[in-house]
């Protein structure tokens, strides 16, 4: 008699990676490096306060409300099949192809920018340290170091990498809320007013600090990239997509709470502080502990690097093994079991990019808003395209339901703020236009798209066979557990 848990092991195997190795906390610990909840309070919240002010909280929980609702799409396809594709394999089994090469690539493009833009942050926040001793190493060194580090993690076992994680982020989200629990019990643990009654706060101040606040959350979804890792992925990973976006969601809209309260009559505006956790900690004589908290933003920011060489590289692993890359890419290290030359492909990728804007004469900060910026552009395709694909997915598994729809249109309706926040109307005070050169990112993230959609065109030209061996590929992992298990 065959299990469902012997069915995918079967499947897995054919993909060459390690199998039934990752726990939920380690599942959980993927979603959690990529969210990397730990910088935003620690480092950039301002940049958050100075959009929505005393409404920044309520951003944080209507942009938790609205990837609850995301997440619940997602989980239409996880709870029903897992592939180390993450939400390609999805859009490739709702959409179709095309749709699924549109995500593949934004996917792509996502992780990569967001990890380039924590190297950057981690190379930043090392810099700093290193200078209190008296050594200055060069951004590019910092970057290399950060960078392979983070290849041999990557490289060497995904368990070894989910285990770091777990560790790292697990440990900062203890300090930050120990610190911010002082804090509060300096102010009497009195409930600050003039944020819950959102004084001097508008609609146009909330939904443009949901802009920032949905990059924050950008990445929950990966844990969908370890479909061949995790043990009972039909349950494991859905609980970690739904459980990242809650926990991340209540830590944000907590801590924003308290460090706004705490930075009244401080004299210094939480807008303009670029390590508001740090001050706090200062002013309130317990700076050892904001010390602490530095490091661990600091090792937050290279556990993301993980956590984005992860997903990215297991994505390039599934594209490959369906003909849209060379068949290197979907390799399997023999031992190690892990996408090895897809992880040092993103490796390579992820520390050539912001090298070379660090040799062109651009800061390290200003080059990590400039990738953080991009890399939505790509999450919030991607979360439109599940949005819609899941009802059509349901529909055809004869399994659709009035609530499903609605829940997909609020997904949308939610996803497009942001979206509409990042590129802006004109005339409108609500979403202006951004400033350059971020207005530009949207128009090169459409040429990106067409450039990469223009090569797949090409490429099913030439080879029409591309098609039916992706949806080969994919039908094959859906029809594993679409077998009955005998108990």
């Amino acid at each position: 008699m065959t299990s469902e848990i012997q069915l995918h092991q079967t499947e897995r195997s054919t993909h060459g990676l390690k199998s039934d190795c990752l726990s939920f906390g380690e599942v959980l610990a993927q979603s959690f490096a990529v969210i990397a909840p730990t910088t935003i309070p620690a480092s950039n919240l301002g940049l958050i306060v100075a959009l929505a002010g005393n409404g920044a909280w309520l951003s944080f929980l209507i942009g938790l409300i609205g990837l609850v609702f995301v997440s619940i799409n997602i989980n239409q396809f996880a709870s029903r099949s897992a592939s180390p594709g993450s939400l390609y394999s999805y859009i490739v089994k709702g959409l179709g192809p095309t749709a699924g090469v549109i995500c593949g690539w934004s996917l792509v493009l996502a992780y990569l920018f967001t990890g380039m833009s924590v190297l950057c942050g981690f190379a930043n926040f090392s810099a700093v340290f290193i200078g209190h001793l008296g050594i200055h190493p060069s951004s590019i060194t910092l970057l290399a170091i950060g960078a392979g580090i983070a290849w041999y993690t990557a490289y060497r076992d995904i368990q070894l990498s989910a285990i770091a994680m777990l560790w790292i982020e697990g440990l900062s989200l203890g300090l930050i809320t120990l610190l911010c629990l002082i804090i509060w019990a300096h102010k009497g643990f009195a409930l600050d007013l003039s944020q819950l009654t959102l004084q001097g706060v508008t609609p146009g101040h909330i939904a443009t600090g949901m802009v920032l606040v949905m990059f924050a959350f950008s990445g929950f979804e990966s844990a969908t990239s370890l479909g061949d890792e995790a043990k009972k992925p039909l349950k494991t990973i859905p609980r970690a997509v739904m459980g990242s976006v809650v926990l991340a969601g209540l830590f944000f809209t907590f801590t924003t709470f308290i460090e706004v309260m705490g930075f009244q009559g401080t004299g210094v505006a939480i807008a303009t502080s670029e390590e508001p956790l740090s001050f706090l900690s200062e002013h309130y004589g317990i700076g050892f502990l904001g010390q602490w908290v530095a490091i661990g933003a600091l090792a937050s920011f290279f556990g993301c690097v993980i956590g984005t060489i992860n997903p990215a590289a297991r994505i390039f692993f599934l594209m490959a093994r369906h003909g849209l890359f060379h068949s290197r890419l979907g390799a399997a290290h023999a031992a190690n079991r892990t996408p090895h030359i897809a992880v040092s492909l993103c490796t390579l990728v992820m520390f050539l990019v912001p090298a070379i804007m660090s040799m062109c004469g651009i800061k390290l900060f200003e080059s990590m808003g400039y990738l953080g910026a991009m890399c939505s552009y790509g999450f919030l395709t991607v979360y439109v395209l599940i949005a819609i694909a899941a009802p059509i997915y349901l529909h055809r598994l004869h399994q659709l339901r009035p609530r499903d729809l609605i829940i997909s249109m609020l997904s949308i309706g939610f996803m497009m703020i942001p979206v509409l926040g990042s590129v802006g109307i004109p005339g409108s005070e609500m979403f202006p236009v951004p400033e350059a050169p971020y207005n530009l990112f949207p128009y090169l993230f459409l040429l990106y798209i067409t450039v990469t959609c223009g090569w797949f065109l090409v490429q099913r030209l030439r080879s029409p066979h591309v098609i039916q061996s992706m949806k080969r590929g994919i039908d094959t992992i859906h029809a594993h557990f679409d077998e009955p298990t005998v108990p």
